[in-house]
């Protein structure tokens, strides 16, 4: 089986990124595949929420040296490992216009850590942090797709085509296969007037970047918030839950696409 890496990505803060990876990773694995989820955020949330506790080797020494002691295998989740992140991250990122990468710039440094202590997996999770600095770009570098979790509101939609042209920047520099997967609408609302207007943007917004708006909405849901307070997955805490229906319909979506 082809390993597939899945970024997660967006420039702004609050729409859903750990929430996404979480989900897709935990889905992922529910499908039979080996996951690896690889947190790049110096924040931790997504080693948070997959209740990873406990010292040694984290995401920083995997891209310092490719340490396979990095990798942790995840109790909570069969089949799923972690490399946990770590807050000294926030000190090797640097913020960037995307036009300013250059051949100076680390960006293969995950993808060939990965290529050489990851093989074992065929599918990888990767949270980044908002923002387009170097740590987001190294996971756009090694990814074979991207999904962009974007809220309904303008402020998402401006993020988007920002980052839009950080992917654009890294296609033609470092990773020309990479596809983006589709733009995700997070905590949506269809009974909003707003929301639906903003879904129409997002559509003109996604075939310009020669993409596609998912056509899965990830509603608005206390399950969701519960879900991550009890650092469980949607699946295992309410697998009937709209958060659950909506997150399987876009990993099928992004792996049948």
């Amino acid at each position: 089986m082809a390993q597939r890496i899945i970024t997660i990505a967006q420039q702004k803060g609050g729409t859903g990124k750990t929430t996404t990876a979480l989900a897709f990773g935990a889905g992922l694995a529910q499908r039979g595949h080996r996951v690896l989820f690889i947190d790049l955020d110096p924040q931790c949330n997504l080693t948070a929420s997959l209740a990873f506790e406990g010292g040694g080797k984290t995401a920083l020494d995997f891209l310092a040296t490719g340490e396979t002691a990095a990798i942790r295998t995840l109790s909570g989740i069969p089949g799923a490992s972690i490399i946990p992140g770590d807050a000294m991250l926030a000190a090797r990122d640097f913020s960037r216009e995307s036009n300013l990468i250059t051949p100076r710039t680390p960006e293969r440094t995950l993808k060939e850590r990965i290529k050489t202590a990851a093989r074992g997996f065929d599918r990888i999770v990767i949270d980044t942090p908002p923002g387009l600095g170097t740590l987001t770009v190294n996971a756009l570098t090694a990814a074979t797709a991207v999904v962009i979790p974007c809220l309904a509101d303008v402020f998402s939609i401006m993020a988007t085509r920002q980052i839009a042209q950080t992917i654009e920047a890294v296609k033609a520099r470092a990773n020309p296969a990479l596809k983006v997967a589709g733009i995700l609408l997070t905590r949506y609302s269809a009974r909003q007037i707003l929301s639906r207007e903003i879904a129409e943007t997002l559509a003109k917004t996604a075939d310009a970047m020669g993409t596609r708006l998912l056509e899965a909405r990830i509603r608005e849901s206390l399950a969701l918030r519960e879900a991550q307070a009890r650092k469980l997955p949607i699946f295992d805490y309410a697998p009937r839950s709209n958060g659950a229906k909506d997150y399987n319909q876009a990993i099928d979506e992004v792996e049948n696409g």
